[in-house]
């Protein structure tokens, strides 16, 4: 290989350590720069509001079955200025004591613009749904001293957007409970043969990484 030759293929190295050290400097860039705004635009959870529960069914009855039926009333607010949210896919469900009583109800897709807020009234069903001794034993005292607490569940996952940049997938968590009086009854409304509790009760919200 002669002296020009050699030249020749030391520069074209060269330019293409240079193109590879642009493109890793750009990427870094881009990269610092999202980091920046991801941290100085840090989202607020956002925050989901139990309004209200309208009770058609629940029933215990031998051995250990529960049929429950009921409409709840879910509000979730966007907190944030300028990142909006995406809720890909959401469940919800009713459960006592942890044990699920209804089967999932999912939710319509949803986009959150900045201080958005999106109200949900899906119907929970849970038709003979065989519970545990211990908690039917815990439900037949609480349904007799005329107060049950529920649970009211919403899970599933959520992206951000801030700008045209989308984060990846989070878990979202939220749980609402309800107070459920079977005794004073001036605390429902009657709606047909149902019985609506007005509850607004504000939700605790888990958020983290898939």
């Amino acid at each position: 290989m002669n002296a020009k030759a050699c030249c020749k293929h030391d520069y074209k190295q060269k330019l293409v350590k240079r193109i590879l050290i642009g493109i890793v400097g750009l990427l870094v860039a881009f990269g610092t720069v999202v980091f920046l705004l991801w941290a100085i635009l840090h989202p607020a959870k956002p925050r989901f509001i139990l309004q209200d529960v309208t009770i058609y069914a629940f029933n215990l009855t031998a051995p250990n079955f529960l049929t429950s039926n009921m409409q709840v009333t879910v509000s979730s607010r966007n907190p944030n200025d300028r990142i909006g949210i995406y809720y890909q896919k959401l469940d919800i469900i009713a459960s006592y004591r942890n044990q699920q009583i209804t089967l999932p109800t999912l939710l319509p897709r949803t986009y959150h613009g900045h201080q958005d807020v999106t109200i949900w009234s899906p119907f929970l069903c849970g038709n003979a749904v065989p519970v545990a001794p211990f908690l039917e034993e815990g439900l037949s005292q609480d349904m007799n001293a005329g107060l049950v607490l529920l649970n009211i569940k919403v899970f599933g996952h959520l992206k951000w957007k801030v700008g045209t940049w989308i984060s990846s997938r989070y878990q979202i968590n939220a749980n609402c409970p309800a107070y459920i009086s079977f005794s004073d009854l001036t605390k429902a409304i009657q709606v047909g043969p149902a019985m609506k509790y007005q509850l607004v009760q504000i939700c605790s919200v888990d958020i983290s990484r898939n």
